[in-house]
C-alpha cells in the first residue's frame, strides 16, 4: 500500500515536498517512482530512484525537482522547487515491482 501526501495550493516559484509511505513491500530492495497526471492529460512520468539510490527524472521536472527516498522509514519524497502552473496535477508514487500506485495528491499551481 502506498500513501502520498504533501499536496497542495502553491504559489509560482513555491517549493513543497511530497512523501509517500510504503507498506507491505520489501522497500529496501525495490524502486520506487513519481508519476504525475495534469487534467486532461494522460499519466506522466516524473522520477524514479532505484534501491542504489540511482535517480532519473523526466525532462519536464530535470532540474527542479529532486527525488529521495528513506529506507530506515520506508518513505520516497519529492522535493519541488521553482514551481510553475504546468505542474499543477495529481501527483502519484508507484512501485514499479508490485505494479502498486498510491492514491495520488492534488498540487496546484497558481499564477
Amino acid at each position: 500500500q502506498l500513501q502520498a501526501s504533501g499536496g497542495g495550493l502553491v504559489q509560482t516559484g513555491g517549493s513543497p515536498k511530497l512523501s509517500c509511505a510504503a507498506s507491505g513491500i520489501r522497500f529496501s530492495d525495490n524502486a520506487m517512482s513519481w508519476y504525475r497526471q495534469a487534467p486532461g492529460k494522460q499519466r506522466e512520468y516524473v522520477a524514479r530512484i532505484s534501491s542504489a539510490y540511482r535517480t532519473d527524472y523526466g525532462d519536464s521536472v530535470k532540474g527542479r525537482f529532486t527525488i529521495s527516498r528513506d529506507n530506515a522509514r520506508d518513505t520516497v519524497s519529492l522535493q519541488m522547487n521553482s514551481l510553475k502552473p504546468e505542474d499543477t496535477a495529481v501527483y502519484y508514487c508507484y512501485s514499479p515491482f508490485t505494479n502498486s500506485w498510491g492514491a495520488g495528491t492534488q498540487v496546484t499551481v497558481s499564477s
